[in-house]
Protein backbone atom coordinates (compact mmCIF):
# COMPACT_ATOMS: atom_id res chain seq x y z
CA UNK A 1 0.00 0.00 0.00
CA UNK A 2 2.43 2.51 0.83
CA UNK A 3 3.72 2.08 -3.02
CA UNK A 4 0.96 2.08 -4.31
CA UNK A 5 -0.09 5.71 -2.39
CA UNK A 6 1.45 8.09 -4.23
CA UNK A 7 0.91 6.98 -7.58
CA UNK A 8 -2.32 9.20 -8.44
CA UNK A 9 0.19 11.56 -7.50
CA UNK A 10 2.74 10.64 -10.45
CA UNK A 11 -0.21 10.00 -12.28
CA UNK A 12 -1.56 13.79 -12.11
CA UNK A 13 1.97 15.36 -12.09
CA UNK A 14 1.69 13.42 -15.60
CA UNK A 15 -1.15 14.23 -17.17
CA UNK A 16 -0.51 17.76 -16.15
CA UNK A 17 3.53 17.96 -18.08
CA UNK A 18 2.34 15.75 -20.77
CA UNK A 19 -0.57 18.68 -21.53
CA UNK A 20 2.50 21.36 -21.84
CA UNK A 21 4.65 18.94 -24.28
CA UNK A 22 0.82 18.47 -26.38
CA UNK A 23 0.91 22.15 -27.32
CA UNK A 24 4.24 22.18 -28.35
CA UNK A 25 4.33 18.80 -30.21
CA UNK A 26 1.33 20.36 -31.75
CA UNK A 27 2.98 23.75 -32.94
CA UNK A 28 5.60 20.68 -34.34
CA UNK A 29 3.14 19.54 -36.45
CA UNK A 30 1.77 22.43 -37.35
CA UNK A 31 4.70 23.64 -39.24
CA UNK A 32 5.64 20.09 -40.88
CA UNK A 33 1.90 19.89 -42.24
CA UNK A 34 2.20 22.62 -44.24
CA UNK A 35 6.01 23.23 -44.63
CA UNK A 36 7.83 19.83 -44.18
CA UNK A 37 10.05 20.82 -42.36
CA UNK A 38 10.60 20.91 -38.32
CA UNK A 39 11.06 24.18 -36.44
CA UNK A 40 13.58 23.46 -34.05
CA UNK A 41 12.84 26.99 -32.54
CA UNK A 42 9.69 25.90 -31.06
CA UNK A 43 10.95 25.70 -27.58
CA UNK A 44 12.15 29.47 -27.93
CA UNK A 45 8.39 30.22 -28.91
CA UNK A 46 7.61 28.54 -25.52
CA UNK A 47 10.41 30.81 -23.28
CA UNK A 48 9.28 33.97 -24.92
CA UNK A 49 5.66 33.27 -23.81
CA UNK A 50 6.75 32.72 -20.47
CA UNK A 51 8.65 35.48 -20.17
CA UNK A 52 6.56 38.04 -22.11
CA UNK A 53 3.88 37.19 -19.52
CA UNK A 54 5.67 37.61 -16.90
CA UNK A 55 7.60 41.07 -17.88
CA UNK A 56 3.58 42.46 -19.26
CA UNK A 57 2.50 41.08 -15.44
CA UNK A 58 5.30 43.66 -13.51
CA UNK A 59 4.07 46.10 -15.45
CA UNK A 60 0.46 45.86 -15.01
CA UNK A 61 -0.53 43.35 -12.63
CA UNK A 62 -3.42 41.38 -14.68
CA UNK A 63 -3.23 37.38 -15.58
CA UNK A 64 -6.01 37.69 -18.41
CA UNK A 65 -3.98 41.03 -19.70
CA UNK A 66 -0.46 38.78 -19.43
CA UNK A 67 -1.63 36.02 -21.12
CA UNK A 68 -3.14 37.91 -23.98
CA UNK A 69 -0.35 40.31 -24.25
CA UNK A 70 2.30 37.31 -24.35
CA UNK A 71 0.43 35.22 -27.09
CA UNK A 72 -0.09 38.16 -29.14
CA UNK A 73 3.71 39.35 -28.64
CA UNK A 74 4.94 35.73 -29.68
CA UNK A 75 2.63 34.82 -32.76
CA UNK A 76 3.66 38.36 -34.30
CA UNK A 77 7.28 36.86 -33.37
CA UNK A 78 6.50 33.60 -35.02
CA UNK A 79 5.22 35.87 -38.18
CA UNK A 80 8.47 37.87 -38.61
CA UNK A 81 10.57 34.60 -38.37
CA UNK A 82 8.33 33.14 -41.28
CA UNK A 83 8.97 36.72 -43.31
CA UNK A 84 12.37 37.48 -42.61
CA UNK A 85 14.17 34.38 -42.50
CA UNK A 86 12.37 31.86 -44.30
CA UNK A 87 10.37 33.16 -47.28
CA UNK A 88 13.85 34.59 -48.62
CA UNK A 89 14.97 31.28 -49.27
CA UNK A 90 11.96 29.50 -49.91
CA UNK A 91 13.59 27.24 -52.08
CA UNK A 92 16.22 25.92 -50.44
CA UNK A 93 15.93 22.43 -49.57
CA UNK A 94 14.45 20.96 -46.26
CA UNK A 95 17.79 20.72 -44.54
CA UNK A 96 18.63 24.33 -44.87
CA UNK A 97 15.56 25.40 -43.65
CA UNK A 98 15.89 23.13 -40.62
CA UNK A 99 19.39 24.56 -40.18
CA UNK A 100 17.81 28.06 -40.18
CA UNK A 101 15.45 27.23 -37.34
CA UNK A 102 18.20 25.56 -35.45
CA UNK A 103 20.16 29.08 -35.97
CA UNK A 104 16.66 31.14 -35.52
CA UNK A 105 16.23 29.61 -31.97
CA UNK A 106 19.98 30.30 -30.93
CA UNK A 107 19.22 33.85 -31.83
CA UNK A 108 16.38 34.20 -29.61
CA UNK A 109 17.82 32.48 -26.77
CA UNK A 110 20.20 35.20 -27.15
CA UNK A 111 18.19 37.95 -27.53
CA UNK A 112 16.28 36.67 -24.28
CA UNK A 113 19.13 36.48 -22.27
CA UNK A 114 20.42 40.74 -22.99
CA UNK A 115 17.06 41.45 -22.63
CA UNK A 116 15.97 39.23 -18.86
CA UNK A 117 19.49 38.31 -17.86
CA UNK A 118 20.41 34.61 -16.37
CA UNK A 119 17.89 35.50 -13.83
CA UNK A 120 14.75 33.27 -13.00
CA UNK A 121 11.36 34.69 -12.93
CA UNK A 122 7.59 34.10 -11.41
CA UNK A 123 4.28 34.42 -12.81
CA UNK A 124 1.71 34.11 -9.74
CA UNK A 125 -0.67 30.98 -10.70
CA UNK A 126 -4.35 31.87 -11.83
CA UNK A 127 -6.28 30.83 -9.13
CA UNK A 128 -4.53 30.99 -5.98
CA UNK A 129 -1.65 28.30 -4.48
CA UNK A 130 -4.08 26.57 -2.01
CA UNK A 131 -4.17 22.79 -2.99
CA UNK A 132 -6.91 20.24 -3.42
CA UNK A 133 -7.20 16.75 -2.15
CA UNK A 134 -8.09 13.75 -4.41
CA UNK A 135 -7.56 10.82 -2.24
CA UNK A 136 -3.70 10.52 -1.88
CA UNK A 137 -3.35 13.04 -4.19
CA UNK A 138 -2.12 16.59 -3.63
CA UNK A 139 -3.59 19.16 -6.77
CA UNK A 140 -2.21 22.84 -7.17
CA UNK A 141 -5.08 24.74 -8.62
CA UNK A 142 -2.63 25.27 -11.49
CA UNK A 143 -2.62 21.78 -12.73
CA UNK A 144 -6.26 22.38 -13.72
CA UNK A 145 -5.76 25.38 -15.64
CA UNK A 146 -2.74 23.51 -17.36
CA UNK A 147 -5.13 20.28 -18.20
CA UNK A 148 -8.37 22.38 -18.62
CA UNK A 149 -6.82 25.73 -21.30
CA UNK A 150 -5.28 22.83 -23.05
CA UNK A 151 -8.22 20.99 -23.81
CA UNK A 152 -9.79 24.22 -24.98
CA UNK A 153 -6.83 24.93 -27.41
CA UNK A 154 -6.81 21.42 -28.41
CA UNK A 155 -10.48 21.52 -29.49
CA UNK A 156 -10.38 24.87 -30.99
CA UNK A 157 -7.94 23.88 -33.03
CA UNK A 158 -9.35 20.86 -34.39
CA UNK A 159 -12.65 22.96 -34.75
CA UNK A 160 -10.62 25.47 -36.59
CA UNK A 161 -8.63 22.75 -39.00
CA UNK A 162 -12.64 21.08 -40.13
CA UNK A 163 -14.74 24.25 -39.40
CA UNK A 164 -13.52 26.84 -41.08
CA UNK A 165 -12.71 27.79 -45.09
CA UNK A 166 -8.84 28.56 -44.01
CA UNK A 167 -8.58 25.92 -42.03
CA UNK A 168 -9.25 23.91 -44.77
CA UNK A 169 -7.20 25.61 -46.75
CA UNK A 170 -4.43 24.58 -44.36
CA UNK A 171 -5.50 20.71 -44.50
CA UNK A 172 -5.33 20.90 -48.29
CA UNK A 173 -2.00 22.36 -48.43
CA UNK A 174 -0.65 19.37 -46.09
CA UNK A 175 -2.26 17.00 -48.42
CA UNK A 176 -0.86 18.16 -51.60
CA UNK A 177 0.49 21.48 -52.01
CA UNK A 178 0.90 21.57 -55.56
CA UNK A 179 -2.78 20.75 -55.78
CA UNK A 180 -3.77 23.49 -53.35
CA UNK A 181 -1.92 26.09 -55.15
CA UNK A 182 -3.81 24.90 -58.47
CA UNK A 183 -7.30 25.57 -57.18
CA UNK A 184 -6.14 28.90 -55.98
CA UNK A 185 -4.79 28.62 -52.49
CA UNK A 186 -2.42 31.19 -51.46
CA UNK A 187 0.27 28.62 -49.97
CA UNK A 188 2.65 31.18 -48.67
CA UNK A 189 -0.07 32.72 -46.81
CA UNK A 190 -1.06 29.15 -45.20
CA UNK A 191 2.60 28.90 -44.23
CA UNK A 192 2.73 32.22 -42.66
CA UNK A 193 -0.49 31.12 -40.65
CA UNK A 194 1.11 27.97 -39.16
CA UNK A 195 3.95 30.01 -38.32
CA UNK A 196 1.51 32.02 -36.11
CA UNK A 197 -0.18 29.45 -35.11
CA UNK A 198 2.33 27.44 -33.67
CA UNK A 199 4.14 29.97 -31.73
CA UNK A 200 0.69 30.79 -29.88
CA UNK A 201 0.45 27.37 -28.67
CA UNK A 202 4.37 27.57 -27.37
CA UNK A 203 3.47 30.56 -25.87
CA UNK A 204 0.45 29.63 -24.44
CA UNK A 205 2.42 26.15 -23.00
CA UNK A 206 4.87 28.40 -21.40
CA UNK A 207 2.29 30.89 -20.03
CA UNK A 208 0.64 27.87 -18.53
CA UNK A 209 3.88 25.79 -17.06
CA UNK A 210 5.50 29.46 -15.91
CA UNK A 211 3.53 29.29 -12.51
CA UNK A 212 4.81 26.12 -11.86
CA UNK A 213 8.15 26.43 -13.22
CA UNK A 214 10.62 29.60 -12.67
CA UNK A 215 11.06 31.81 -16.20
CA UNK A 216 14.46 31.77 -17.59
CA UNK A 217 15.78 32.68 -20.59
CA UNK A 218 17.20 29.38 -21.50
CA UNK A 219 13.89 27.13 -20.42
CA UNK A 220 13.15 26.72 -23.83
CA UNK A 221 15.71 24.29 -24.87
CA UNK A 222 14.98 21.15 -23.19
CA UNK A 223 10.75 21.86 -23.54
CA UNK A 224 11.46 22.38 -27.45
CA UNK A 225 13.22 18.82 -27.34
CA UNK A 226 10.43 17.04 -25.26
CA UNK A 227 7.76 18.74 -27.62
CA UNK A 228 10.04 17.47 -30.43
CA UNK A 229 9.77 13.98 -28.97
CA UNK A 230 6.15 13.55 -28.32
CA UNK A 231 5.43 14.88 -31.62
CA UNK A 232 7.94 12.21 -33.25
CA UNK A 233 6.26 9.79 -30.58
CA UNK A 234 2.48 10.56 -31.64
CA UNK A 235 3.26 11.05 -35.35
CA UNK A 236 4.18 13.90 -36.98
CA UNK A 237 1.58 15.99 -38.25
CA UNK A 238 -1.23 14.12 -36.49
CA UNK A 239 -3.29 16.19 -34.16
CA UNK A 240 -4.24 13.74 -32.07
CA UNK A 241 -1.00 11.91 -32.54
CA UNK A 242 0.35 15.09 -30.62
CA UNK A 243 -1.59 15.09 -28.17
CA UNK A 244 -0.82 10.86 -27.09
CA UNK A 245 2.48 11.45 -27.54
CA UNK A 246 3.04 14.19 -25.06
CA UNK A 247 0.77 12.87 -22.49
CA UNK A 248 2.78 9.32 -23.08
CA UNK A 249 5.79 11.07 -22.80
CA UNK A 250 4.40 13.39 -19.27
CA UNK A 251 3.30 9.52 -17.59
CA UNK A 252 6.21 8.04 -18.53
CA UNK A 253 8.74 10.94 -17.01
CA UNK A 254 6.54 11.27 -13.89
CA UNK A 255 6.38 7.76 -12.94
CA UNK A 256 10.16 7.33 -13.80
CA UNK A 257 11.10 9.92 -11.69
CA UNK A 258 8.98 8.82 -8.70
CA UNK A 259 9.32 4.51 -8.93
CA UNK A 260 13.01 4.53 -10.33
CA UNK A 261 15.18 8.14 -10.05
CA UNK A 262 14.71 11.58 -11.08
CA UNK A 263 18.09 11.34 -12.64
CA UNK A 264 16.06 9.34 -15.10
CA UNK A 265 13.65 12.05 -15.72
CA UNK A 266 14.90 13.43 -19.27
CA UNK A 267 16.58 10.38 -20.70
CA UNK A 268 13.41 8.70 -20.45
CA UNK A 269 11.58 10.91 -23.11
CA UNK A 270 14.66 10.10 -25.56
CA UNK A 271 14.38 6.37 -25.14
CA UNK A 272 10.62 6.24 -25.98
CA UNK A 273 11.77 8.56 -29.16
CA UNK A 274 14.83 6.04 -29.81
CA UNK A 275 12.23 3.15 -29.64
CA UNK A 276 9.57 4.74 -31.54
CA UNK A 277 12.12 5.47 -34.46
CA UNK A 278 13.10 1.99 -34.49
CA UNK A 279 9.62 0.39 -34.22
CA UNK A 280 7.47 2.61 -36.05
CA UNK A 281 9.60 5.73 -37.69
CA UNK A 282 5.80 6.93 -38.62
CA UNK A 283 4.82 7.26 -34.73
CA UNK A 284 1.61 5.47 -32.97
CA UNK A 285 -0.69 7.83 -34.98
CA UNK A 286 1.24 8.38 -37.92
CA UNK A 287 0.35 7.26 -41.66
CA UNK A 288 1.67 4.46 -43.71
CA UNK A 289 3.26 6.75 -46.24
Amino acid sequence: MPILAPLLQYFISGLTNGAIYALIALGFGIIFNTTTIINFAQGEFVMLGAMCAISIYHLAPSLPLAFLGGVIIVSLVGLAFERLALRPVVAASPLTLIIITVGAGVFLKGVAMLLWGKESYTLPPFSGEAPLHLGTATILPQNLWVLGLTLVLVLALEAFFRLTLMGKAMRACAYNLRAARLVGIAASRMVQLSFALSALLGAGAGILIAPLTLGVYDMGTMLGLKGFAAAIIGGLGSLLGGVLGGLLLGLAESFTSGLISSGYRDAVAFLLLLVVLFLRPRGLLGGRQ
